[in-house]
Protein backbone atom coordinates (compact mmCIF):
# COMPACT_ATOMS: atom_id res chain seq x y z
CA UNK A 1 0.00 0.00 0.00
CA UNK A 2 1.38 3.47 -0.98
CA UNK A 3 0.86 6.03 1.63
CA UNK A 4 -0.75 9.18 0.24
CA UNK A 5 -0.02 11.49 2.42
CA UNK A 6 0.92 12.70 6.23
CA UNK A 7 -0.78 14.24 8.58
CA UNK A 8 0.10 15.97 11.73
CA UNK A 9 -1.66 14.97 15.45
CA UNK A 10 -0.87 17.97 17.49
CA UNK A 11 -0.97 18.22 21.55
CA UNK A 12 -1.02 19.96 24.49
CA UNK A 13 2.05 20.45 26.42
CA UNK A 14 0.88 18.08 29.33
CA UNK A 15 0.36 15.21 26.95
CA UNK A 16 3.70 15.82 25.13
CA UNK A 17 5.06 15.45 28.77
CA UNK A 18 3.36 12.17 29.16
CA UNK A 19 4.54 11.05 26.10
CA UNK A 20 1.21 10.79 24.47
CA UNK A 21 1.89 11.42 20.94
CA UNK A 22 5.09 8.94 21.18
CA UNK A 23 2.86 6.20 22.35
CA UNK A 24 -0.43 6.42 20.16
CA UNK A 25 -2.23 3.09 20.42
CA UNK A 26 -5.93 3.58 19.22
CA UNK A 27 -7.93 5.82 17.00
CA UNK A 28 -11.46 6.25 15.49
CA UNK A 29 -12.86 8.56 13.24
CA UNK A 30 -16.06 10.55 14.97
CA UNK A 31 -17.29 13.71 12.36
CA UNK A 32 -14.56 16.30 12.47
CA UNK A 33 -12.89 14.94 14.84
CA UNK A 34 -10.48 12.04 16.38
CA UNK A 35 -10.50 10.09 19.44
CA UNK A 36 -7.23 8.94 20.07
CA UNK A 37 -5.39 6.93 22.81
CA UNK A 38 -1.91 6.34 24.32
CA UNK A 39 -0.92 3.38 26.27
CA UNK A 40 1.01 5.36 29.05
CA UNK A 41 -2.05 7.19 30.90
CA UNK A 42 -5.81 6.58 32.16
CA UNK A 43 -7.28 9.17 29.44
CA UNK A 44 -8.36 9.25 26.16
CA UNK A 45 -7.75 12.37 23.69
CA UNK A 46 -10.21 14.29 21.22
CA UNK A 47 -8.53 16.06 18.21
CA UNK A 48 -10.29 17.94 15.65
CA UNK A 49 -9.47 17.99 11.68
CA UNK A 50 -7.88 21.08 10.40
CA UNK A 51 -8.90 21.62 6.70
CA UNK A 52 -7.26 23.43 3.88
CA UNK A 53 -9.19 25.53 1.44
CA UNK A 54 -10.10 22.61 -0.48
CA UNK A 55 -12.04 20.77 2.59
CA UNK A 56 -9.17 18.06 2.77
CA UNK A 57 -8.04 17.65 6.36
CA UNK A 58 -4.18 18.75 6.57
CA UNK A 59 -3.85 17.75 10.10
CA UNK A 60 -5.63 17.58 13.90
CA UNK A 61 -5.43 20.04 16.61
CA UNK A 62 -7.40 21.40 19.11
CA UNK A 63 -6.79 18.63 21.73
CA UNK A 64 -9.05 17.84 24.71
CA UNK A 65 -8.32 15.29 26.86
CA UNK A 66 -10.86 13.36 29.03
CA UNK A 67 -9.72 11.54 32.10
CA UNK A 68 -11.72 7.80 32.61
CA UNK A 69 -11.60 8.23 36.26
CA UNK A 70 -14.22 11.08 35.87
CA UNK A 71 -16.47 9.04 33.94
CA UNK A 72 -16.00 5.36 35.45
CA UNK A 73 -14.58 4.17 38.49
CA UNK A 74 -11.06 2.59 37.89
CA UNK A 75 -9.93 -0.62 40.30
CA UNK A 76 -6.85 0.81 40.57
CA UNK A 77 -7.72 4.36 40.90
CA UNK A 78 -7.01 7.40 38.63
CA UNK A 79 -3.32 7.35 38.21
CA UNK A 80 -2.36 4.21 37.42
CA UNK A 81 -2.41 4.13 33.52
CA UNK A 82 -4.85 1.55 31.95
CA UNK A 83 -2.96 1.21 28.85
CA UNK A 84 -5.85 1.34 26.19
CA UNK A 85 -5.28 -0.41 23.46
CA UNK A 86 -8.53 -0.04 21.23
CA UNK A 87 -11.54 2.74 20.66
CA UNK A 88 -14.66 1.80 19.08
CA UNK A 89 -17.80 3.62 18.29
CA UNK A 90 -21.46 3.13 17.88
CA UNK A 91 -25.16 3.13 18.89
CA UNK A 92 -24.09 6.61 20.66
CA UNK A 93 -21.42 4.89 22.52
CA UNK A 94 -17.30 5.47 22.82
CA UNK A 95 -15.76 2.34 23.88
CA UNK A 96 -11.89 1.87 25.40
CA UNK A 97 -10.73 -1.46 26.17
CA UNK A 98 -7.49 -2.02 27.88
CA UNK A 99 -5.21 -4.45 27.04
CA UNK A 100 -6.18 -7.05 29.94
CA UNK A 101 -2.00 -8.16 30.03
CA UNK A 102 0.45 -8.80 32.28
CA UNK A 103 3.96 -7.39 31.77
CA UNK A 104 7.38 -8.59 32.29
CA UNK A 105 10.02 -5.97 33.62
CA UNK A 106 12.55 -4.70 31.46
CA UNK A 107 16.38 -5.48 31.73
CA UNK A 108 17.51 -1.76 32.10
CA UNK A 109 20.79 -0.93 30.43
CA UNK A 110 23.87 -1.46 32.54
CA UNK A 111 22.43 -3.19 35.52
CA UNK A 112 24.50 -5.94 36.89
CA UNK A 113 23.69 -9.47 35.78
CA UNK A 114 21.90 -10.40 39.28
CA UNK A 115 19.24 -7.50 38.70
CA UNK A 116 18.96 -8.04 35.08
CA UNK A 117 17.94 -11.72 35.99
CA UNK A 118 15.67 -10.79 38.95
CA UNK A 119 13.39 -7.72 36.55
CA UNK A 120 12.98 -10.70 34.25
CA UNK A 121 11.74 -13.10 36.88
CA UNK A 122 9.37 -10.10 37.90
CA UNK A 123 5.63 -10.33 36.49
CA UNK A 124 3.36 -7.72 37.21
CA UNK A 125 -0.56 -6.90 37.10
CA UNK A 126 -2.03 -3.68 36.72
CA UNK A 127 -6.35 -3.61 37.54
CA UNK A 128 -6.22 -0.70 35.51
CA UNK A 129 -5.15 -2.75 32.75
CA UNK A 130 -8.45 -4.95 32.55
CA UNK A 131 -11.34 -2.45 32.21
CA UNK A 132 -13.56 -2.31 29.15
CA UNK A 133 -15.16 1.35 29.55
CA UNK A 134 -18.66 2.28 27.24
CA UNK A 135 -19.10 5.94 27.68
CA UNK A 136 -21.88 7.82 26.24
CA UNK A 137 -21.19 10.18 23.28
CA UNK A 138 -23.20 13.33 22.91
CA UNK A 139 -22.40 17.13 20.71
CA UNK A 140 -21.10 19.49 22.97
CA UNK A 141 -21.76 23.41 22.79
CA UNK A 142 -19.22 23.62 20.30
CA UNK A 143 -20.59 21.21 17.94
CA UNK A 144 -18.09 18.86 18.53
CA UNK A 145 -18.57 15.31 19.94
CA UNK A 146 -18.09 14.98 23.59
CA UNK A 147 -17.92 11.97 26.39
CA UNK A 148 -19.94 12.40 29.66
CA UNK A 149 -20.48 11.20 32.91
CA UNK A 150 -24.33 10.67 32.24
CA UNK A 151 -27.06 11.41 29.19
CA UNK A 152 -30.84 10.96 30.16
CA UNK A 153 -30.84 7.09 31.11
CA UNK A 154 -27.36 6.36 28.90
CA UNK A 155 -24.75 6.11 31.85
CA UNK A 156 -20.87 5.89 31.72
CA UNK A 157 -20.12 2.18 33.00
CA UNK A 158 -17.22 -0.58 33.00
CA UNK A 159 -16.72 -4.16 33.02
CA UNK A 160 -13.51 -5.52 34.97
CA UNK A 161 -13.86 -4.05 38.63
CA UNK A 162 -14.31 -7.20 40.77
CA UNK A 163 -13.18 -10.33 39.11
CA UNK A 164 -15.36 -9.90 35.91
CA UNK A 165 -13.22 -8.74 33.38
CA UNK A 166 -12.92 -10.75 30.19
CA UNK A 167 -9.94 -12.48 31.32
CA UNK A 168 -11.89 -13.50 34.22
CA UNK A 169 -14.81 -14.79 31.88
CA UNK A 170 -12.16 -16.98 29.98
CA UNK A 171 -10.73 -18.84 32.95
CA UNK A 172 -12.07 -22.40 31.43
CA UNK A 173 -11.67 -21.75 27.74
CA UNK A 174 -9.91 -24.49 26.48
CA UNK A 175 -7.77 -22.07 23.78
CA UNK A 176 -7.01 -19.48 26.14
CA UNK A 177 -7.29 -19.88 29.70
CA UNK A 178 -3.16 -21.52 29.74
CA UNK A 179 -1.89 -17.90 28.73
CA UNK A 180 -4.01 -15.99 31.20
CA UNK A 181 -0.83 -16.48 33.43
CA UNK A 182 2.24 -15.91 30.80
CA UNK A 183 3.24 -11.74 30.08
CA UNK A 184 1.67 -10.63 26.95
CA UNK A 185 5.58 -10.28 25.40
CA UNK A 186 6.15 -13.37 26.27
CA UNK A 187 2.80 -15.00 24.04
CA UNK A 188 0.49 -14.38 26.69
CA UNK A 189 -2.84 -12.69 26.67
CA UNK A 190 -2.63 -8.77 24.65
CA UNK A 191 -6.07 -6.80 23.59
CA UNK A 192 -4.37 -4.44 21.07
CA UNK A 193 -8.17 -4.15 18.98
CA UNK A 194 -11.83 -3.45 19.27
CA UNK A 195 -14.47 -2.69 17.11
CA UNK A 196 -18.24 -2.10 17.75
CA UNK A 197 -20.93 -3.42 14.86
CA UNK A 198 -24.61 -3.36 16.47
CA UNK A 199 -24.96 -4.42 19.95
CA UNK A 200 -21.35 -6.92 19.11
CA UNK A 201 -17.93 -5.83 20.22
CA UNK A 202 -15.05 -7.77 18.72
CA UNK A 203 -11.89 -7.70 20.14
CA UNK A 204 -8.78 -8.84 18.76
CA UNK A 205 -6.04 -10.41 20.50
CA UNK A 206 -2.13 -9.53 19.59
CA UNK A 207 -1.26 -12.72 21.35
CA UNK A 208 -1.54 -15.50 21.91
CA UNK A 209 -1.49 -16.64 18.41
CA UNK A 210 -1.81 -20.43 18.11
CA UNK A 211 0.38 -22.50 15.93
CA UNK A 212 -0.12 -19.61 13.28
CA UNK A 213 -3.66 -18.24 14.08
CA UNK A 214 -4.65 -15.27 15.79
CA UNK A 215 -7.65 -15.32 17.79
CA UNK A 216 -10.58 -12.49 18.56
CA UNK A 217 -13.38 -12.67 21.23
CA UNK A 218 -16.76 -11.56 20.24
CA UNK A 219 -19.18 -10.72 23.24
CA UNK A 220 -22.23 -8.73 23.50
CA UNK A 221 -22.02 -6.45 26.98
CA UNK A 222 -25.06 -4.91 28.42
CA UNK A 223 -26.11 -2.73 31.74
CA UNK A 224 -25.74 -4.40 34.95
CA UNK A 225 -29.24 -4.27 36.12
CA UNK A 226 -27.50 -4.10 40.07
CA UNK A 227 -25.72 -0.84 38.86
CA UNK A 228 -25.77 1.20 35.95
CA UNK A 229 -22.10 2.49 36.35
CA UNK A 230 -21.01 -1.85 35.25
CA UNK A 231 -21.48 -4.26 32.27
CA UNK A 232 -22.37 -7.23 32.19
CA UNK A 233 -21.81 -10.05 29.15
CA UNK A 234 -24.99 -11.05 27.75
CA UNK A 235 -25.63 -13.98 26.41
CA UNK A 236 -24.92 -14.17 22.79
CA UNK A 237 -28.53 -15.70 21.22
CA UNK A 238 -29.84 -12.48 23.21
CA UNK A 239 -32.38 -15.49 24.44
CA UNK A 240 -31.14 -15.49 28.23
CA UNK A 241 -31.06 -19.29 27.63
CA UNK A 242 -27.91 -21.09 29.05
CA UNK A 243 -25.04 -18.68 30.29
CA UNK A 244 -22.28 -21.28 29.53
CA UNK A 245 -19.05 -19.61 28.40
CA UNK A 246 -17.28 -22.14 26.28
CA UNK A 247 -16.44 -19.93 23.49
CA UNK A 248 -18.05 -22.55 21.03
CA UNK A 249 -20.98 -20.22 19.10
CA UNK A 250 -23.77 -21.14 21.25
CA UNK A 251 -26.94 -19.28 21.47
CA UNK A 252 -26.17 -19.30 25.32
CA UNK A 253 -22.87 -18.37 25.35
CA UNK A 254 -21.61 -15.33 27.00
CA UNK A 255 -18.89 -15.47 24.05
CA UNK A 256 -17.26 -16.69 21.08
CA UNK A 257 -14.20 -17.34 19.85
CA UNK A 258 -13.18 -16.64 16.05
CA UNK A 259 -9.51 -18.00 15.11
CA UNK A 260 -7.94 -15.91 11.63
CA UNK A 261 -5.51 -18.04 9.55
CA UNK A 262 -2.68 -14.33 9.34
CA UNK A 263 0.59 -16.46 8.72
CA UNK A 264 1.53 -16.37 11.96
CA UNK A 265 0.77 -12.60 13.04
CA UNK A 266 -1.09 -11.31 15.42
CA UNK A 267 -3.97 -8.65 15.66
CA UNK A 268 -2.63 -5.07 16.32
CA UNK A 269 -6.02 -3.12 15.81
CA UNK A 270 -9.79 -3.76 14.39
CA UNK A 271 -12.21 -1.31 12.39
CA UNK A 272 -15.38 -2.06 11.11
CA UNK A 273 -16.02 -1.25 7.43
CA UNK A 274 -19.97 -2.17 6.45
CA UNK A 275 -20.03 -5.84 7.56
CA UNK A 276 -16.68 -6.30 7.21
CA UNK A 277 -13.47 -5.91 9.81
CA UNK A 278 -10.38 -4.81 8.68
CA UNK A 279 -7.66 -6.05 10.53
CA UNK A 280 -4.00 -4.56 11.21
CA UNK A 281 -1.98 -7.08 11.91
CA UNK A 282 1.67 -7.55 13.12
CA UNK A 283 3.68 -9.62 15.51
CA UNK A 284 2.83 -10.69 18.87
CA UNK A 285 6.23 -10.65 20.28
CA UNK A 286 8.79 -7.52 20.85
CA UNK A 287 9.30 -7.53 16.88
CA UNK A 288 8.35 -4.70 14.36
CA UNK A 289 7.29 -6.43 11.62
CA UNK A 290 6.00 -6.99 8.95
CA UNK A 291 3.01 -5.17 9.17
CA UNK A 292 -0.40 -6.03 7.24
CA UNK A 293 -3.82 -4.70 6.50
CA UNK A 294 -6.20 -7.42 5.95
CA UNK A 295 -9.90 -7.63 5.19
CA UNK A 296 -12.51 -10.23 6.95
CA UNK A 297 -15.60 -9.47 4.52
CA UNK A 298 -18.94 -10.44 6.17
CA UNK A 299 -17.45 -10.68 9.84
CA UNK A 300 -20.33 -8.80 11.26
CA UNK A 301 -22.68 -11.77 9.45
CA UNK A 302 -20.88 -14.60 11.07
CA UNK A 303 -23.17 -16.21 13.22
CA UNK A 304 -21.43 -18.75 15.43
CA UNK A 305 -17.91 -19.04 16.04
CA UNK A 306 -15.38 -19.31 13.62
CA UNK A 307 -12.38 -21.15 12.15
CA UNK A 308 -11.36 -18.52 9.08
CA UNK A 309 -8.75 -19.54 6.59
CA UNK A 310 -5.93 -17.40 4.69
CA UNK A 311 -8.12 -18.29 1.58
CA UNK A 312 -11.37 -16.21 2.88
CA UNK A 313 -8.77 -13.38 4.38
CA UNK A 314 -8.18 -10.50 1.32
CA UNK A 315 -4.84 -9.03 2.41
CA UNK A 316 -4.94 -5.30 1.03
CA UNK A 317 -1.60 -4.60 1.63
CA UNK A 318 1.58 -3.97 3.57
CA UNK A 319 2.67 -0.99 5.95
CA UNK A 320 6.05 0.68 6.20
CA UNK A 321 7.65 -0.16 9.78
CA UNK A 322 10.79 0.57 11.48
CA UNK A 323 13.88 -0.73 13.05
CA UNK A 324 12.73 -0.78 16.45
CA UNK A 325 10.14 2.47 16.22
CA UNK A 326 7.40 3.46 13.63
CA UNK A 327 4.86 0.58 14.83
CA UNK A 328 1.35 0.60 13.78
CA UNK A 329 -1.34 0.40 16.53
CA UNK A 330 -4.30 2.06 15.32
CA UNK A 331 -6.38 2.11 12.30
CA UNK A 332 -9.62 4.03 11.23
CA UNK A 333 -11.65 4.50 8.02
CA UNK A 334 -11.63 8.47 7.06
CA UNK A 335 -15.27 10.36 5.46
CA UNK A 336 -12.81 10.32 2.39
CA UNK A 337 -13.31 9.66 -1.12
CA UNK A 338 -12.58 5.85 -1.94
CA UNK A 339 -11.98 4.09 1.62
CA UNK A 340 -8.89 5.80 2.86
CA UNK A 341 -7.52 5.14 6.48
CA UNK A 342 -5.51 6.94 8.83
CA UNK A 343 -2.58 5.10 10.79
CA UNK A 344 -1.26 6.23 14.25
CA UNK A 345 2.16 4.82 15.32
CA UNK A 346 3.46 4.07 19.05
CA UNK A 347 7.56 5.05 19.38
CA UNK A 348 7.51 6.92 16.34
CA UNK A 349 10.85 7.67 14.40
CA UNK A 350 12.45 11.04 14.42
CA UNK A 351 11.39 11.91 11.50
CA UNK A 352 7.42 11.59 12.33
CA UNK A 353 8.36 14.17 15.17
CA UNK A 354 7.22 17.84 14.06
CA UNK A 355 8.77 20.97 15.27
CA UNK A 356 6.10 22.15 17.42
CA UNK A 357 5.42 18.80 19.54
CA UNK A 358 3.71 17.01 17.15
CA UNK A 359 3.56 13.61 15.30
CA UNK A 360 2.57 12.16 11.45
CA UNK A 361 0.17 9.63 10.89
CA UNK A 362 -0.37 8.12 7.97
CA UNK A 363 -3.34 8.23 5.27
CA UNK A 364 -3.29 4.89 3.06
CA UNK A 365 -5.80 4.10 0.23
CA UNK A 366 -7.19 1.14 0.39
CA UNK A 367 -8.14 -1.06 -2.68
CA UNK A 368 -12.20 -1.62 -2.86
Amino acid sequence: MIVERRVELRFGAESREAGTHTNLSAVRQDGRCLWVAGDETATIERLTAVLDGDGRVTGYDGQATVALADLVPLPAGPDEEADIEGLARANGWLWAIGSHSLKRKKVKPGQSAAKARKRLATVVREDNRFILARLPLVTGEDGLPAVVREDGGRTAAVLGLDKDSLTDLLEDDPHLAPFLGIPSKDNGIDIEGIAAHGDRLYIGLRGPVLRGWAVLVEIRPGTDPRDPRRLRPLPLGGDGGDDGDDGDGDGGDLYRTHFLDLGGLGIRDLCPHGDDLLVLTGPSMDLDGPVRVVRWRGAARADAAGIVPAGELETLGDLPYGDGDDHAEGIAVLDEPGTRVLVVYDSPSPARLTAGGGVLADVVALPE
